[in-house]
């Protein structure tokens, strides 16, 4: 049986609602970013674009102004599965999204291949537009916006 989701990539909410959602995906044994599954399993608007689509994160990293995700539309897992139109294609998103979302800074995090390594929950190839939120009360300026890689 093939793994689309890895519940222990979810240690950072154990027990949360994004835990049991990535636990009701793993029992489903479907890839919750495939075209076919995605609005069941996410309710945010999605922006449909060639080759991929775009959204804000259900689950964003705290604090962040903005938390977007880009979804290759194909299950492709890694980046050498990326073809040059699509790598054209996600900069043209990534510029309007940046320029859209007035992102005065940000990060860019590209999930690809094998979830022990990257923190990913989900094995589809994927990437996160984040800008923090130092002005958010519970932004800790030692630790900023953190989240999980490998």
């Amino acid at each position: 049986m093939k793994k689309f989701v890895d519940p222990n990539n979810t240690s950072a909410r154990p027990g949360g609602e994004y835990a049991q959602v990535i636990n009701k995906i793993a029992t489903d044994g479907v890839c919750p970013f495939c075209p076919e599954h995605l609005t069941k399993y996410h309710k945010k608007p999605v922006i449909e674009r060639e080759m991929w689509v775009v959204t804000d994160n259900m689950y964003p990293y705290k604090p962040s102004k903005v938390h977007r995700l880009i979804i290759h539309k194909e299950h492709i897992t890694h980046i050498s599965q990326v073809t040059p139109h699509g790598w054209h294609v996600l900069m043209e998103i990534l510029t309007e999204e940046v320029s859209k979302n007035k992102i005065v800074g940000g990060s860019l995090i590209m999930r690809f291949g094998d979830t022990k390594y990257t923190g990913a929950s989900v094995s589809h190839l994927h990437m996160h537009i984040v800008q923090s939120d130092p002005d958010d009360p519970t932004y800790d300026k030692a630790k900023g916006l953190t989240m999980r890689i490998g």
